[in-house]
């Protein structure tokens, strides 16, 4: 029975780039292994664009919801605030008029000036 290399790990965490060249010389397991490592950081570079791109458009969604929400807000209180019709019959149920507001008005409804 042979005994496994179980100095990989430590190597790659804590040694430096000559004694880790030196032990792959070697070492036929931690070749494997390092074959290995050598696979998956080119998945992962490979892959990273997708990922960098997915964030970017999640950010440009989160503006546009942004940039909407401020947009139609103004909007709406802009819409309430100048049409004072609008304001009224939200605020108090109806339309307010003059007589409501407690000035002397004539049987039009129309102010009345003295």
């Amino acid at each position: 029975m042979t005994e496994k290399c179980n100095k990989y790990e430590a190597i790659f965490t804590f040694g430096n780039e000559e004694m880790m060249k030196s032990h792959l010389q070697n070492c036929p397991e931690c070749q494997k292994e390092q074959k290995q490592m050598d696979k998956v950081s080119d998945l992962l570079k490979e892959v990273r664009p997708y990922y960098v791109q997915k964030r970017k458009s999640y950010a440009k969604l989160k503006m546009a919801c942004a940039v909407f929400a401020i947009l139609f807000s103004g909007t709406v209180l802009g819409v309430v605030n100048l049409n004072s019709d609008v304001s009224d019959i939200l605020r108090y149920g109806t339309t307010l008029s003059a007589d409501d507001l407690g000035f002397p008005v004539d049987s039009y409804g129309l102010l009345m000036v003295e």
